[in-house]
C-alpha cells in the first residue's frame, strides 16, 4: 500500500512540474534606458516639476467632499508618462491624465477628498508612479474635518 502512495505522489509531483514556455515576457514591456555604467544625466529622460506639492483645505464638516489640483511640468528631456496615481485611503481619489505629458508642457493631478464620517485632522497622499527619476512623487493634502455639535 505504501507503494501505491508513493507512486501516485510521484505522478502528481511530476505533472506539476512542467516548464512550459507559454507566458513568455516580451522585451517591449519593459523600458529601462538606463544601465549600472550609464549616468542617470546622460540619458532623456522626463524630469517633473511641481508648483506646490501640499495642499491644506483647512476645516471642512463632514460627509463633505473638497478638491484641490496640483500642476505639474515636464522639465526633462522626453515625454512624461504618469503610470498610476494612487490615494493613500479610499477616501482620497486622485484623476490624472494618461496620455504622455510632452516636454515643457503641463498636466494637472485633481485630488477629491471625501471627510465622510473622519473627524479631527487629516493627512493623506496621492503616490504618482511614473517614468522620470525618481519614479514616485508624493502629493500631501491635510485638513480638518469638523464634527457637528448635537443638541
Amino acid at each position: 500500500m505504501k507503494t501505491f502512495y508513493t507512486l501516485i505522489l510521484s505522478v502528481i509531483v511530476l505533472a506539476s512540474c512542467s516548464n512550459s514556455d507559454d507566458k513568455k515576457i516580451t522585451t517591449n514591456l519593459v523600458n529601462n534606458p538606463l544601465t549600472a555604467n550609464e549616468n542617470a544625466d546622460a540619458v532623456a529622460m522626463p524630469v517633473i516639476e511641481v508648483a506646490q506639492d501640499f495642499f491644506d483645505f483647512g476645516e471642512m464638516p463632514q460627509k463633505e467632499s473638497v478638491s484641490t489640483e496640483f500642476i505639474l511640468k515636464n522639465t526633462g528631456d522626453a515625454p512624461l508618462l504618469i503610470r498610476s496615481a494612487k490615494g493613500s485611503c479610499g477616501c482620497t481619489v486622485p484623476e490624472w491624465p494618461k496620455e504622455p505629458v510632452a516636454v515643457g508642457n503641463e498636466a494637472i493631478i485633481k485630488v477629491t477628498f471625501n471627510s465622510g464620517n473622519k473627524k479631527g485632522k487629516q493627512n493623506k497622499t496621492v503616490t504618482l508612479v511614473t517614468n522620470a527619476i525618481p519614479s514616485t512623487k508624493v502629493l500631501t493634502i491635510k485638513g480638518t474635518v469638523l464634527v457637528p455639535e448635537t443638541e
